[in-house]
């Protein structure tokens, strides 16, 4: 497990706060209440932007001094020029992207590498959830039930490296998580709660 620089950090975020050089700039993509973004400013004096949809999220960012624009991902990061960032962060958010490969793409067009992390739908008690019950499963990460959610794509973790594959993007290194814990990569498809993946264009 990668410990946060400073405050104590999701386990991916942690491990994205520990891969981001120093000095860098960030655009953190559905920034939520900017926890990482602190860390990387303070710890790594990283130049962080986000952008975050809800307004109450955005209030507690700026009330961190943060730099952080309300605004909807799906549309709003066709304003940002190619190449603007060095490094575009996309946190547990790909799920809600309107078009996923849209989303793929756009990352790698601002920034020059991007971390994705998502939660796995093909974990194991997802599936007997399915199985068992016959509905649609709800966990730690997917806390609320299917017509609450924001959640509009089931993504997998054979699914996202597919994703990679068809955009021609490269995958440079990937973490999984149960449990709030680092596990292996073996059967990870089925035994990871969640995932994390760095991707550079191809």
């Amino acid at each position: 497990m990668v410990e946060a620089p400073a405050e104590t950090l999701r386990p991916d975020l942690a491990v994205i706060a520990a891969h981001v050089p120093p000095g860098v700039r960030v655009l953190d993509v559905g920034c939520g209440d900017g926890a990482l973004m602190a860390v990387l400013r303070d710890s790594k004096q990283v130049d962080a932007r986000g952008i975050e949809i809800d307004p109450m999220l955005v209030e507690r960012c700026v009330a961190r001094g943060l730099s952080v624009v309300q605004g909807d991902a799906d549309r709003d990061l066709t304003f940002y020029p190619d190449g603007a960032f060095d490094v575009a962060i996309l946190s547990q958010t790909l799920q809600t992207a309107a078009r996923p490969d849209h989303m793929m793409r756009e990352l790698l067009r601002v920034g020059r590498r991007a971390f994705v992390s998502f939660p796995n739908f093909a974990y194991w008690r997802m599936r007997w959830a399915l199985v068992s019950k016959g509905r649609m499963p709800v966990t730690r990460h997917l806390p609320v039930s299917w017509y609450e959610t924001e959640n509009i794509h089931h993504v997998t973790v054979k699914d996202f490296e597919q994703l990679a594959s068809d955009l021609g993007v490269t995958i440079e290194n990937r973490w999984f998580f149960t449990d709030e814990r680092e596990v292996s990569a073996g059967g990870a498809n089925w035994r990871a709660e969640y995932a994390l993946f760095e991707v550079s264009a191809g």
